[in-house]
């Protein structure tokens, strides 16, 4: 029902930055809310940052406050995160998640391929 690409990863320095974006299709709709998640190798998947799409509320994992921002475009259906000051800790896939307005309270129903975010010390 809804389909999620992002891009804009790729191989950074310690201290650098990158911008992710995450375009949403389909029953755009339904949405929510829109987040962003990562998981490092052997790794959970962890939760970074969220935008509640209605009422326009940020959210952050402690870890990433002060250096990520999480934003959104009405208009094109996507949000994009951006990341300063990027530690070798940050390295992971990175997935873009919709949480619909069908799906249970916290839970997240649709997701992105993922796009590999690497920084090196």
């Amino acid at each position: 029902q809804v389909r999620l690409v992002e891009s804009g990863g790729g191989l950074v320095q310690a201290g650098g930055s990158l911008r992710l974006s995450c375009a949403a299709s389909g029953r755009t709709f339904s949405i929510n809310a829109m987040g962003w998640f990562r998981q490092a190798p052997g790794k959970e998947r962890m939760f970074v940052a969220a935008f509640n799409w209605s009422g326009g509320s940020t959210y952050y994992t402690d870890s990433v406050k002060g250096r990520f921002t999480i934003s959104r475009d009405n208009a094109k259906n996507t949000v994009y995160l951006q990341m300063n000051s990027l530690k070798p800790e940050d390295t992971a896939v990175y997935y873009c998640a919709v949480a619909s307005v069908e799906a249970d309270p916290g839970e997240y129903d649709y997701w992105g391929q993922g796009t590999q975010v690497t920084v090196s010390s």
